[in-house]
């Protein structure tokens, strides 16, 4: 079921809703078994075939979590550790299967010239984000940083609803505290309607903006796959449209996931902060994905040692964490290039810094302007890499970079591929207007970085529990008004117009429900 569909929207949200709090008005413990239900359903809607392997996982990893918190209290670390290593080895394996084993035996029948075979295995919706889940509150356990077991608690943990497809991944010790207090099981309406205003403002983000520049980049990048060269303005049309799409998706996704949650007065972590914004590659990782980062940078960066074992290893490490987060995303090679990317971008970013250090200056200096020269600069070689995490191939991906990169001229009509007939006559076939394009992406470029984002929107609410610096300029006077008419009209407006344009015919998936 997707959160952009109408019966999501018109029947199990409020059905959901209602009966939660009839039954937290007389049994918490009935409530959240209500809520376990009805994430199954969720879950099951999409392959009822697949309710089975999350349940199976969920069971394991929740008996595993109980053995191994048992070990460590009673002094046995060494055996917690071997439990732990068998429930990662297990983890990670079903993982491996469902999402690698195609992709490795590809790549071995390439190299070795063998022919093995897996048939088709279909990819379960959401393994990615729930095996991390699970393998995030394992390591927990070990450390002795959360011990609460609680088997309907740890159901809900793993399977509730506004996460379990794409996140955002989140902590045990600080999301599931919240249900053991009483006035989660009250309805706030403070909180109802800052949930709903974010869940509208990602659902805007998903229908009006990524949707549309999803139209833009997907012919253009299929025409790159087919062979055809990409002059150089439709080039940069179809990978800033790609860049705007992937950002609006996903964030939009976030949003709706975190304001569907505050509607059960459950606060999630925020996933996005103007990550485009970001005036260097470290910056941007602080800013994108955020949830993910944390996890790459707690369980794997950290763990093979981070910066504590010299400049040399420091890098090395960089780079396997982001190889490893590129192969995350997807089984493909060329995934693993944009981690490769990333992971060779803070290296030279750290390696800056360290001259920058050693000369005495914390790139302060540069002022205003060079904070303006960073951001470019990033945002560039960030557009360069999506490229890679967006192309089927690296053939695509090269025609994609050489058009890029003017190899093609510049010229605004159809091109032509190598077979010399036209795969694609860009702004007609797709019934898209030059002007209108060049529009549309220029409208989402000013709001990523004119717009207050949704934390900064949302700002008087201050109900999160993340901090949120104070928006400057034509930022800080776009914030939500909990109390104003013209706000909650203004919300109603939109939350219709999104209804009326939403079709049951043309419901598109989020991009991060392929990871």
């Amino acid at each position: 079921m997707l959160f952009n569909s109408l019966p999501f929207i018109l029947a199990f949200l409020p059905i959901t809703f209602v009966i939660f709090f009839a039954f937290g008005s007389k049994s918490p413990i009935f409530a959240c078994v209500w809520l376990c239900a009805a994430s199954l359903f969720f879950y099951g809607w999409w392959n009822p075939n697949f309710l089975g392997l999350l349940l199976g996982s969920t069971a394991f990893n929740y008996v595993s979590a109980y053995v191994i918190g048992h070990e460590v209290r009673d002094q046995r670390r060494g055996n917690g550790r071997l439990l732990l290593i068998f429930a990662l080895t297990v983890n990670l394996s079903l993982l491996g299967y469902f999402k690698y084993a195609g992709f490795f035996a590809e790549t071995a029948n390439a190299l070795f010239g063998s022919q093995i075979e897996f048939g088709r295995i279909i990819l379960p919706l959401g393994i990615s984000f729930f095996t991390f889940t699970q393998i995030a509150f394992l390591v927990d356990v070990y450390q002795e940083k959360t011990n609460e077991l609680n088997f309907v608690h740890w159901l809900l943990f793993v399977t509730y609803f506004p996460h379990l497809i794409a996140g955002p991944i989140i902590h045990h010790a600080r999301v599931m505290p919240q249900f053991d207090r009483q006035d989660t099981y009250r309805i706030n309406w403070r909180n109802a309607s800052a949930g709903l205003t974010v869940f509208v403002i990602g659902l805007t983000k998903k229908l009006f903006m990524a949707d549309n520049f999803g139209a833009i980049a997907t012919p253009i990048f299929s025409a790159a796959r087919d062979g055809a060269g990409p002059p150089l303005v439709e080039a940069w049309a179809g990978a800033l449209a790609y860049t705007l799409q992937l950002y609006f998706d996903f964030s939009g996704y976030s949003d709706m996931a975190i304001g569907l949650s505050l509607l059960f007065n459950i606060k999630l972590p925020f996933n996005f902060n103007s990550p485009y914004k970001a005036s260097n590659i470290i910056d941007f990782w602080r800013r994108w994905h955020m949830t993910l980062s944390a996890f790459l940078r707690d369980y794997l960066y950290i763990p093979l040692g981070g910066n504590r074992k010299g400049t040399t290893r420091r890098y090395v490490n960089l780079l396997a964490t982001m190889l490893l987060g590129g192969l995350w995303h997807g089984a493909s090679w060329t995934f693993v290039a944009w981690g490769a990317l990333h992971g060779g971008y803070l290296m030279i970013n750290h390696g800056f810094r360290a001259v920058l250090d050693r000369v005495g200056s914390n790139g302060g200096r540069f002022g205003r302007l060079g904070s303006l020269t960073g951001a470019a600069t990033t945002f560039f070689f960030v557009v360069v890499a999506w490229v890679f995490f967006r192309a089927d191939s690296f053939f695509a991906a090269g025609r994609m970079l050489e058009g890029m990169a003017g190899g093609f001229g510049l010229r605004s009509g159809p091109w032509i591929p190598d077979g010399g007939e036209s795969t694609l006559r860009f702004f007609a076939a797709s019934s898209l207007n030059a002007r209108w394009v060049g529009g549309l992406v220029l409208l989402g470029l000013a709001a990523v970085w004119l717009l207050p984002n949704t934390q900064e929107f949302m700002l008087p609410f201050n109900g999160f529990d993340e901090k949120v610096a104070k928006p400057k300029g034509l930022a800080a006077r776009l914030v939500w008004q909990p109390r104003s008419w013209w706000s909650s009209v203004l919300l109603g407006i939109v939350f219709a117009l999104l209804i009326l344009k939403m079709s049951p015919m043309h419901i598109s998936e989020f991009l991060y429900y392929q990871f």
